[in-house]
């Protein structure tokens, strides 16, 4: 089982492995190329928002023909527009290859929640949840350092190359991995895809999988900021941002780890409330000036990622315990509407404002606010089925 979490979590880990790694090396483009950082950008926003468009079409496709055809071809195409990317030389052709190689990565974190879902049930599933969440966050951790590193040390194109690296890794592991998929969806490929209308109109579903989606906007526009902030704005190398961007992630892994011991003893309900109601508080003190940079972003953004972090794999769970067909296109469309949302929360800190933290700050106290009123509202209206908690149950039943 350790084999398949490891291979689940480098899938799962392929939207930060092919974008945090390079995150380093957007003002050297936007210097060598002489482009505006906005255009520049648009290899982030361009791959996020083809890997949301081709999310809906590896689900259903996995539904149809097993978990392992179309993550291979996904992998398959990621490899060769990694490749593609570091031989780029003009804005618009490292655009399309960035596009394209959206389209690939959409295949591996989309089916890896399928690959979840069929092998694991109830309380074993959300612990192999959260047990994914503190290895993938390792990955954005790890990845800006090693790409500063890379970066000052050689080239930003190396850094596609071991992208190419990771994807043919994964390929071998999908090769060996058993299908998992027992009973493969018998109707056509049309028949299929209106399953996303049964899952549109699966009102618990839809409403959570958006109420939940705008907890990562905070988060992406980080992303998308972080590199002109720390590097251009305040003046530090590649290498020290990678540093200031491996520190906020750190939060990623610590917070499954504090929430896989808190859900033995408390409510998910309760604990789901301490997440998004921390997230709301947080954004506050972005909103501040009451630390001297680089403190003022770092340390309330750590913060906010912290209970981020802290709910998004609960959040996840809660989502995908609501179905119970069409597990694939569920899985899909419920990493659509994340990263879509993050990829609009992309655009618009893109846009030139003088004060990203500020920006920043706001998002936070939006999504939090939509998020943890949405999330009581829907729960009053249409009551939630909860993941069971073992250890809970028996403390209520004493």
């Amino acid at each position: 089982m350790k084999k398949l979490i490891g291979l689940l979590a480098l899938l799962a880990a392929f939207p930060p492995l092919s974008t945090d790694m390079y995150l380093a090396a957007i003002p050297l483009l936007v210097n060598s190329w002489q482009v505006p950082l906005a255009t520049v950008n648009l290899t982030l926003v361009g791959f996020f928002v083809t890997y949301c468009l081709f999310l809906l079409i590896y689900g259903p496709l996995s539904d149809r023909y097993g978990r392992r055809p179309p993550l291979l071809i996904g992998l398959l195409v990621y490899i060769g527009a990694s490749l593609l990317c570091a031989l780029a030389t003009t804005i618009e052709v490292m655009i399309a290859t960035r596009v394209l190689q959206g389209a690939g990565a959409a295949a591996a974190s989309s089916i890896a929640f399928a690959i979840c879902k069929d092998r694991f049930d109830g309380r074993l599933r959300q612990r192999i949840f959260v047990q994914l969440g503190i290895i993938v966050a390792a990955a954005p951790m790890i990845a800006p350092v090693i790409g500063g590193w890379i970066i000052e040390l050689s080239s930003w194109r190396l850094v596609f190359v071991i992208q190419a690296l990771l994807g043919l890794i994964a390929v071998l592991g999908v090769v060996r991995m058993e299908e998992s998929l027992r009973e493969p969806v018998q109707e056509s490929m049309w028949r299929v895809y209106r399953g996303y209308w049964r899952l549109i109109d699966n009102h618990r579903f839809s409403l959570l999988t958006l109420v939940f989606a705008c907890l990562g906007a905070p988060f992406f526009a980080f992303i998308a900021a972080s590199s002109d902030i720390y590097i251009t704005s305040l003046g530090y190398t590649e290498r020290q941002y990678g540093y200031f961007f491996g520190f906020n992630a750190s939060a990623f892994m610590l917070a499954p780890f504090v929430f896989s011991r808190l859900v033995k003893r408390f409510a998910l309900s309760h604990l789901l409330l301490v997440s998004y109601g921390g997230m709301l508080l947080c954004s506050m003190f972005l909103l501040g000036d009451m630390l001297p940079q680089p403190f003022r972003l770092a340390v309330p953004m750590w913060l906010l990622t912290f209970f981020f972090a802290f709910g998004r794999p609960p959040s996840n769970n809660l989502i995908l315990e609501q179905v119970e067909y069409d597990v694939g296109s569920a899985s899909s469309l419920m990493v659509f509407t994340y990263f879509i949302t993050g990829a609009c929360s992309m655009w618009f800190i893109s846009l030139g404002w003088a004060d990203k933290v500020t920006i920043l700050g706001w998002f936070g106290l939006s999504s939090a606010t939509v998020t943890l009123v949405g999330w009581l509202l829907i729960n009053r209206f249409y009551p939630l089925k909860m993941p069971y908690q073992e250890n809970v149950q028996k403390e209520v039943n004493r």
